[in-house]
């Protein structure tokens, strides 16, 4: 069945869209579910358990496999209300029903479903004929789950490592593929060969003979090279991948991955002229895996979608990347944290979202994995840190060890936000015999890592009044740019109204172009990489920095080219990207002559 919608919520943090399928996948809007923290999910399964009178059976860390089992457990409760919620949806005892007028008065414009309905319901009211039509018309949104390849954590028995069947990622992939959940798994944060290959092991994710997939692969990347690489790896093991999803490289929320100065526009004209190449391409690699593997071949070629995400905020935009990219699908993330119907934020943060501008949102290097991460200035779980390292006790006490993945110090891995680590590393410091000033340097960077995999999270158990005992107050938040021109808490009906162009939530009228924010984040990036490399700078950071900056070149001429092309498309501000694209031209041949010198 057709989808009613063009755009998704994705992932955010650990917790802010763990239970946003509840409130919105009977409206037919398709969401994301982390699966990073199981202590979470089994908390909320049993506050939803209660609420739903569901019966509950605690699933302990005493038991067998119970990270993976509290994942399905919580997946096929979720599948199962949902369900419950559309069924009742479709139950329409007269023409008028406020539930199902609400889900038509949100479909994008031009939706033929609201047409079609006043069509049937005009025909002398038919009950029945009503209840028929419903069930073959109406789509409930999926339910999507997300696992970060490399946060795949080796889990012991006592002192036994445990087989990597067991690792973090590998039981969040087998809760999955154990659910009840036709949908799709989202792989982000680059390639996990060890993981890809543990896939094979669920039949699930494999085609039956009229291409039907019940648990597909959505690839989350950043590039075409990298699509094509990871598409045919997976095609090697008899895996599909169904969807493409091209996330800015640093213009979105959580963790920033930053490609070699390639922007969005460009990798998404890419992606869109070789699309049918490489489903053919990979497809053939995929028929002859699966005839290796005397599995059944799909009886045609199976479709692939590209979708599309990170700093989109208005319409227009929105309609461009369907039209001129032909995009399946826009992802719209950090404005939906301040829609409380679908996301999970405490109202001290949801305060703080709604009141940042451009200075109080930037790219942190807080994250233990080692990546840059975008921050909210004066969030709770930064200033908690503050207050430990100020008691000269930097570091958290590590509740969780999700990211536990640094071996320097321990076979069994420590998370560099910890305080365990973080006192070994200072006090492997302190015998350095360093400068005051490198010194200082280097505890910084020591003691400015959060941890973010318990603060991510503890906004979800604050707003739903659960005990935070175990996980502290603090609360970290990881909001794209694109925030700061979203200013107040809007009902689920405002955020859609403003997706589809039928209302307007930003009043900042200084908010940048999607393609110009985004470009002008990469010569920040690259500016800071150039100040920080340049007076130790060797080759190898030199020809990185030079190939960034040609392909941010290449990347401007590109939309130069664009804009100066589109009839109909961005009148209204066309002369001004214009504008902005030559200044940021010039910022961009300072930085080159200053690179070109050292």
């Amino acid at each position: 069945m057709a989808k009613q919608h063009s755009f998704h919520i994705p992932v955010m943090g650990i917790g802010y869209t763990i239970d946003t399928p509840l409130n919105v996948a009977h409206l037919g809007m398709d969401s994301v579910i982390s699966l990073v923290d199981d202590i979470l999910i089994e908390k909320l399964r049993k506050m939803y358990s209660e609420k739903f009178e569901i019966p509950y059976k605690e699933i302990t860390d005493k038991i067998e496999d119970f990270r993976a089992k509290r994942i399905t457990s919580y997946l096929n409760l979720i599948n199962t209300v949902v369900d419950q919620k559309f069924e009742e949806l479709k139950k329409v005892a007269s023409e008028k029903s406020n539930a199902l007028m609400e889900y038509f008065s949100m479909l994008p414009n031009g939706s033929t479903l609201v047409n079609e309905f006043k069509t049937i319901s005009s025909k002398g009211f038919n009950t029945q004929d009503i209840k028929d039509w419903l069930n073959q018309n109406l789509s409930k949104g999926d339910i999507d789950v997300n696992i970060m390849t490399k946060v795949d954590k080796d889990n012991y028995k006592g002192k036994e490592k445990l087989p990597i069947e067991y690792n973090d990622a590998h039981a969040a992939l087998r809760g999955y593929a154990n659910s009840d959940l036709s949908s799709s798994l989202v792989l982000s944060a680059g390639m996990n060969p060890r993981l890809y290959s543990y896939i094979e092991n669920f039949d699930d994710f494999f085609p039956n003979e009229n291409g039907y997939i019940k648990k597909k692969i959505v690839l989350k990347v950043s590039d075409y090279r990298s699509a094509l690489i990871q598409g045919k790896f997976l095609a090697k093991k008899g895996i599909w991948i169904s969807e493409y999803r091209i996330e800015s490289g640093l213009n979105c929320g959580g963790h920033a991955f930053a490609t070699e100065g390639f922007l969005i526009g460009p990798i998404l004209e890419e992606f869109n002229k070789n699309k049918e190449s490489m489903r053919q391409d990979i497809f053939e690699i995929l028929t002859s895996a699966l005839q290796s593997k005397d599995r059944t071949l799909p009886n045609s070629k199976l479709p692939i979608k590209i979708s599309a995400q990170g700093g989109v905020g208005t319409a227009q935009e929105h309609e461009f990347l369907l039209d001129y990219y032909k995009v399946d699908s826009v992802g719209w993330g950090s404005p939906f944290l301040l829609v409380p119907e679908a996301t999970s934020v405490d109202k001290e943060t949801l305060t703080k979202l709604a009141d940042a501008k451009e200075k109080d949102l930037y790219l942190s290097k807080i994250s233990p994995l080692g990546v840059s991460f975008n921050n909210l200035r004066g969030n709770t779980k930064d200033k908690e840190k503050l207050n430990f390292i100020d008691k000269n006790r930097p570091g958290s006490s590590c509740p969780k060890k999700y990211v536990a993945l640094n071996k320097e110090f321990s076979e069994n891995g420590l998370c560099t936000s910890s305080r365990q680590y973080q006192h070994l590393k200072i006090k492997a410091l302190d015998n350095q015999n360093l400068s005051k000033d490198d010194y200082n340097n280097q505890y910084d960077k020591i003691v400015e890592k959060s941890c973010i995999c318990v603060g991510l999270g503890t906004s979800t158990l604050i707003a739903k009044g659960l005990d935070t005992k175990r996980e502290g107050k603090g609360v970290s938040v990881c909001p794209g740019p694109n925030m700061a021109y979203f200013s107040k808490q809007l009902s689920l009906k405002e955020m859609i109204q403003h997706i589809y162009g039928r209302a307007n939530v930003i009043t900042d009228q200084n908010r940048p172009n999607i393609f110009i924010k985004e470009l002008n984040i990469y010569i920040d990036y690259l500016k800071n990489q150039f100040e920080e490399t340049q007076n130790s700078m060797n080759k190898k950071q030199e020809q990185y920095l030079n190939k960034f900056a040609n392909n941010l070149d290449d990347g401007i001429s590109y939309y130069n080219n664009l804009f100066k092309s589109l009839k109909d498309k961005f009148n209204d501000s066309k002369s001004n990207i214009l504008s902005e694209l030559d200044n940021s031209k010039k910022r961009l041949q300072t930085l080159k002559v200053r690179i070109d010198k050292l």
